[in-house]
């Protein structure tokens, strides 16, 4: 497949910076499409960065397809988190005489990328492009966890796919390998409760931001889950982040996106890490334009930290721990790793043979916290949320 049909070359002057005096700048190891230079192969790279100019969905916040040079301006001057860090730029996807040609060419070049191993840094753009990424996993036939840093589901209805609706064109896709999407900070007042009982029946995994917010840690087993992570800028209050349409008083703050953006990094199964719907004309200062390129940077430094984590009953670097619970008639096996302390848990999945592509899900990342309480003799309310999307 020829990549570099698909992409517009970056403006030099986007990623032109001043040498720092005491440090080396990230863009010294970015090996950037540019005018006159040769095109990046992104398999010889740690990260493929690329930019998706594409809002004509974006409800309410048209011109967040200017963001991603916006992004790097920032993001190429910031001091690299990692001597070995290498990272392909591949430009800017040119977009399509339609917004389904955009999808199209997105879906098939992330499929492509992924298809090869490749773990993808992508710059938006609007929200619905997290459709076509889904159809790029599609394509590979991989059932797949999305986590959405968002403050709505975006599972409005519509016909025509857009940044309020794109889960619902997902979920009716047949034949379909979306497993669990998993939400991190919904705000109920923008959702309302028939929504959230919606989501309920539908067993994905979601969480207030009130929740989340006070203990950020619960956060890093539900996004190291996520084969794909998406981050969309109105999850984020309105004073760290202005730049978009459609802001929230309320929200994450700057540095609590970093440590997400983190665990996302560190994340064996993130392969694809997503910011979306930054609307420059909203911005001041660049301020939001420099969050997001923070967020990038903690995400390549977590890359650098994974360390092939996931437990094999054969492995000396994982203890295994059975917990009986008295009166329920089952026992919870738990896994900790000895080089990272992160855990994870058992749940039994009778999928039917028709189904087993479903198994290799049985293996929950979790916390400290849910084994504490297993030892309690109280079923984890993680075990019972995918022990009934496994056997309901």
């Amino acid at each position: 497949m020829e990549l570099s049909g698909y992409f517009e070359p970056i403006d030099p002057r986007v990623v032109d910076y001043e040498p720092q005096p005491f440090h080396a700048a990230l863009g010294e190891q970015i090996s950037v499409y540019a005018p006159g230079q040769p095109f990046p192969n992104p398999e010889e790279a740690s990260i493929v960065l690329l930019g998706v100019a594409e809002d004509r969905r974006s409800l309410y916040n048209r011109g967040c397809a200017i963001a991603p040079d916006h992004i790097r301006h920032y993001l190429y001057r910031l001091a690299p988190p990692h001597p070995d860090t290498r990272i392909a730029d591949l430009g800017n996807l040119a977009p399509g005489a339609t917004p389904e040609d955009t999808y199209a060419a997105v879906a098939e070049v992330a499929g492509h990328l992924l298809s090869r191993g490749c773990t993808l840094l992508l710059l938006g753009g609007s929200d619905d492009l997290v459709f076509p990424l889904y159809k790029a996993y599609a394509s590979t036939s991989s059932i797949i966890n999305i986590c959405s840093v968002d403050s709505r589901f975006n599972l409005d209805g519509g016909d025509t796919i857009n940044s309020e609706n794109y889960l619902q064109h997902i979920i009716l896709q047949q034949p379909n390998y979306l497993f669990d999407y998993m939400n991190l900070g919904y705000q109920s007042y923008f959702v309302g409760q028939e929504m959230t009982r919606l989501m309920e029946e539908l067993k994905f995994t979601t969480h207030r931001v009130g929740e989340i917010q006070p203990d950020l840690e619960r956060s890093e087993p539900i996004v190291r889950y996520a084969d794909l992570v998406a981050v969309d800028v109105s999850a984020l209050r309105q004073s760290d982040a202005p730049a978009n349409a459609n802001p929230s008083p309320h929200g994450f703050y700057g540095e609590q996106l970093c440590q997400i953006a983190r665990y996302a990094g560190m994340s064996d199964k993130t392969s694809c890490f997503g910011l979306f719907e930054l609307n420059p004309a909203h911005d001041r200062s660049g301020q939001t334009a420099h969050l997001y390129a923070h967020a990038a940077w903690f995400f390549i430094e977590g890359y650098h930290y994974r360390l092939g984590d996931f437990p094999r009953p054969d492995s000396p670097q994982y203890k295994r721990f059975t917990v009986p619970l008295e009166g329920h008639g089952l026992d919870i096996i738990f896994y900790k790793s000895l080089r990272t302390d992160r855990w994870w848990m058992e749940v039994p999945c009778q999928a039917p043979p028709s189904n087993a592509r479903y198994q290799r899900h049985s293996l929950i990342p979790c916390n400290y916290s849910d084994y504490q309480q297993a030892l309690e003799n109280d079923i984890p309310e993680l075990w019972w949320h995918y022990y009934n999307r496994f056997n309901g």
